[in-house]
């Protein structure tokens, strides 16, 4: 008896669209990294990139609990000295929500070259209208 290994390209990718008004932040992108990575799927390989697409649009309406609006930091550095900046979660919510969303979900993905093939299938938007009305995304209400 042999196992069955899923090619990626016979694999059909499913566009789903996902809308954050009101859903919370850490559930939200768990739920995104699991279709992403394609476990909702019976042929899931961890090693194959099996996942579907992803569409969130309101990333500005995602809510957090607690006092993560102030408390939790992101941060970077910019390689010279002195160069570590942080940034609350609050302000970056109001500069780039986008941002806040696309690292929660990148947290979740494994990380390599089949981590980044899973991300570049996330698209998030600002705003109720995004550019891929030609895919039919299927609305994904269970998150």
């Amino acid at each position: 008896m042999k196992t069955y290994l899923p090619k990626k390209d016979t694999n059909a990718k499913k566009w789903y669209l996902v809308d954050a008004k009101g859903k919370t932040l850490g559930r939200l992108a768990s739920r995104v990294a699991a279709i992403l990575r394609g476990k909702h799927k019976p042929d899931f390989t961890p090693s194959i990139d099996t996942g579907d697409f992803v569409v969130i649009i309101n990333a500005e309406k995602v809510h957090v609990t607690g006092n993560k609006m102030t408390g939790k930091f992101y941060y970077h550095h910019t390689m010279y000295p002195d160069g570590l900046k942080a940034m609350p979660l609050g302000k970056l919510l109001e500069e780039r929500p986008e941002e806040v969303l696309k690292k929660a979900v990148w947290g979740m993905l494994p990380k390599g070259p089949l981590g980044r093939d899973m991300f570049k299938k996330l698209k998030v938007y600002t705003g109720s209208s995004h550019p891929h009305q030609a895919q039919v995304p299927v609305g994904l209400e269970r998150i």
